[in-house]
């Protein structure tokens, strides 16, 4: 893989061997991203649990302290009062069968975070094979399917991120962006790995955090101590 001049320059303040502190290895993100735009800083937490049993999913939501620094555009599923109240919290966009079409027949994807109330989940539910991979179907354990769609669009607009493990058993999720500094990714990632560790499956055996990286955008990955930190 070719590496630019600027991330190998980068790359050498990091000693790949070493598991950072925390407050250190968010020093070291923020120092090596080099990027001429606000690089977005990512965590990728690899679990020992087996992903393929259901025994042994983890997922969940959180809103983080310091939010992730990206605004998100929120599509809600609602009819009569709570689609007001859905426009009221700030929704991007708000529908109903009319939604499910636009998606269908118009292929519309201009939007980061679906949110549906219960009773709309019939009609949510034939997109499945559209919004599912894409990571985009609402789900009651990340918050999505809610009756309370004020609550639900506020809390996404003010940072909340969702956690899941992909098919190798990690969890990637943003923390902040660069311009955040050390000290507010610190916290940021030390509320999201509380929320991981709390989300720990009765199944999962042995080592639960096995590895943990942190990395912005363009920069290289920096190895934490995820044992000392909490």
């Amino acid at each position: 893989m070719f590496r630019g001049k600027k991330y190998k320059e980068s790359a050498k303040l990091i000693d790949r061997a070493m598991q950072y502190d925390v407050a250190e290895a968010m020093d070291l993100v923020v120092k090596t991203a080099t990027a001429k735009f606000d690089e977005t800083v990512e965590l990728h937490v690899k679990l020992g649990v087996d992903s393929r049993h259901a025994d042994q999913q983890v997922r969940g939501a959180i809103v983080l302290p310091h939010g992730t620094g990206k605004s998100r555009r929120v599509l809600v599923f609602a009819k009569g009062a709570k689609a007001d109240e859905a426009l009221a919290a700030g929704a991007d966009f708000v529908g109903a069968e009319d939604m499910v079409e636009k998606i269908t027949k118009e292929n519309f994807f201009d939007y980061d975070v679906v949110v549906a109330t219960p009773d709309m989940m019939g009609i949510v539910g034939r997109l499945g094979k559209v919004l599912g991979p894409k990571g985009l179907m609402p789900s009651p354990k990340a918050g999505t399917v809610s009756p309370d769609v004020t609550r639900a669009v506020k809390e996404i607009k003010a940072g909340k991120i969702e956690y899941r493990l992909d098919k190798t058993n990690i969890i990637h999720c943003p923390i902040g962006k660069v311009s955040f500094g050390p000290e507010k990714l610190t916290e940021n990632y030390t509320a999201l790995m509380n929320a991981i560790i709390k989300a720990k499956p009765a199944a999962a055996k042995g080592q639960y955090v096995k590895s943990c990286v942190a990395a912005s955008t363009m920069g290289p990955g920096v190895k934490i101590n995820a044992a000392k930190a909490l």
